[in-house]
């Protein structure tokens, strides 16, 4: 590690206990949310750098996938309590919120940045329609349940029912399609890595891990913040849970598109996104019947809707295998609509 490495190492662990302090010490919300918002944002420093590292060593695409899974760990922790305090409403708009984030903020944001910074970027035309593919099947099945009982079917008095089977098809296309990401298909143009192997491996669990634990802290100064600024619980848990629990993709992501490394940050930021509607939704679907409220797909139904325009319009923009900064304004203003719906609830 450079001294650079270290000083950002050290600031993070310096949030990350300054977070805990104002939480377990009872501080104000506000500053509470602001110390741990800070600590998330350089968790996320953190992680990039690893990430780097580690795509140096395996190549991009599995590099990818490992940071998106530890990038989702705080959304799983905080799904979690959430359930067991019965809070459905807020995890369903959190689940909900973060794939939109990734496939259309995000990716709005990487190609905006990316687009302004190098002009018309290319990438893996073939690979991004199997991900655009993969992303619109998976917003269609987790919005049938929604759908189902929106329209009065016979399938509606099922929605648990049909929210479990839908679950169960989301991780066998998990399952199924993890080995394609992990194979590669994306040119490898990592500089040579400076940490040791063992050294980012530790780094990427303990920021993960960290993040999990700061990330929880976020949510529980959260509640009150937003009941302050007259919030619905849809609006926070789209959006402000769903942002800060992607605060790893949103930097890591855009710091890609900016390198000119439109392959690598697609891997990074897409494959939160499908994490998210292909294994940790149904994960928690299923772990929620260990809870006295149980999880269902049956949401409300502008948030299904929301989902499919999100999904539809993002694989759009990416299937001709280029991005321009015009596409990322288009995507930013989408995202930016579907926000300002929520804000007044669903």
């Amino acid at each position: 590690m450079n001294r650079r490495d270290r000083i950002e190492a050290g600031f993070a662990a310096l949030l990350v206990a300054a977070a805990a302090l104002a939480h377990f010490l009872e501080a104000t919300p506000v500053l509470a949310f602001l110390v741990a918002a800070a600590a998330i944002a350089m968790l996320a420093r953190l992680v990039g750098g690893a990430t780097e590292q580690l795509g140096g060593r395996v190549g991009p695409s599995a590099a990818g996938v490992v940071q998106s899974a530890l990038g989702n760990l705080p959304e799983l922790f905080i799904a979690l309590f959430a359930l067991h305090d019965g809070l459905v409403r807020v995890v369903q708009a959190a689940l909900v919120g973060s794939v939109i984030a990734n496939g259309v903020l995000v990716l709005g944001l990487a190609f905006l940045v990316g687009g302004i910074r190098n002009g018309t970027q290319r990438f893996d035309s073939p690979r991004a329609r199997m991900i655009a593919t993969l992303a619109m099947l998976a917003a269609a099945i987790l919005s049938l349940p929604t759908l189902a009982h929106a329209f009065h079917t016979s399938a509606a008095a099922h929605g648990r029912t049909l929210s479990f089977v839908c679950a169960g098809v989301l991780l066998a296309l998990f399952f199924v399609t993890l080995p394609g990401f992990l194979a590669g298909g994306v040119e490898d143009e990592s500089a040579p890595p400076r940490w040791s192997l063992g050294l980012t491996v530790v780094m990427l669990g303990g920021a993960g891990v960290a993040a999990a634990f700061t990330s929880d802290w976020f949510v529980a100064a959260l509640r009150p913040a937003t009941e302050a600024m007259h919030m619905s619980e849809t609006f926070a848990g789209l959006v402000v849970v769903a942002i800060a629990g992607n605060a790893v993709e949103n930097v890591v992501g855009v710091q890609l598109a900016a390198r000119n490394r439109p392959d690598f940050a697609i891997s990074v930021i897409v494959s939160s996104a499908l994490q998210v509607a292909l294994l940790l939704t149904p994960v928690l679907v299923l772990a929620s019947l260990g809870f006295a409220t149980t999880l269902t797909l049956v949401f409300p139904t502008l948030l299904a809707i929301a989902l499919l325009l999100a999904a539809g319009i993002g694989a759009l923009v990416v299937y001709d295998g280029e991005s321009t900064w015009e596409e990322g304004a288009i995507l930013i203003g989408l995202y930016i609509v579907v926000a300002a719906s929520f804000w007044w609830g669903a």
